[in-house]
């Protein structure tokens, strides 16, 4: 019996292995988190709709969005491609440079929030809450609580091909189609 031949098999097989795991994590796309400051420099050369994951640390919800919407690749490659997706904890205690403007944490009991969460949101802190952006950054719409993977992709279409101007919720989620939906023909140019 060879042992030479056997190891060299194992060690190539494992290198076969190795490769296809690189290969498999590097074709997977994965959402480009930004933060606010970061979006605020790619909005002078490029102009796009943002898109904002309000989270906390202790929500659950929020996890599990992370876990099932957000992981799922073409949800993360139309983000990247449609929005400047940004992530934000809406109790950061760091001072939040935008839009000219500092926003800054505000204790309250044992936690607390950033004034900016307190905006975008319009006054209503929950979580989860994604938050949509316009091109001007003004909001068009914060919308509370879990999305699951088909609700967001309808969502996150609804906004990105402006639909929103022109067409009721009502009527765009009945006429949504989840296979074509996505179809990025239909998407607005920025």
């Amino acid at each position: 019996m060879n042992l030479n031949h056997t190891k060299s098999f194992t060690v190539e097989g494992g290198l076969v292995v190795l490769m296809m795991f690189l290969f498999v994590q590097m074709s997977f796309t994965q959402v480009n988190w930004l933060t606010f400051e970061e979006v605020e420099l790619l909005q002078q050369d490029e102009k796009k709709k943002i898109f904002v994951d309000v989270y906390t640390d202790w929500c659950g919800w929020c996890k599990k969005m992370d876990a099932n919407t957000f992981n799922e690749e073409d949800i993360s490659k139309y983000l990247n491609d449609n929005f400047y997706p940004i992530k934000f904890d809406a109790e950061q205690k760091e001072d939040i440079s935008y839009n000219g403007k500092v926003y800054k944490y505000i204790k309250m009991g044992r936690r607390g929030y950033n004034e900016l969460a307190l905006e975008i949101l319009k006054g209503k802190l929950g979580y989860p809450s994604i938050v949509f952006i316009d091109e001007d950054l003004e909001v068009i719409q914060p919308i509370e609580g879990y999305k699951g993977p088909s609700v967001f992709k309808m969502i996150m279409t609804y906004f990105a091909g402006d639909h929103y101007k022109t067409t009721p919720w009502k009527s765009y989620s009945k006429s949504f189609d989840p296979n074509t939906g996505m179809d990025y023909s239909k998407v607005v140019k920025h």
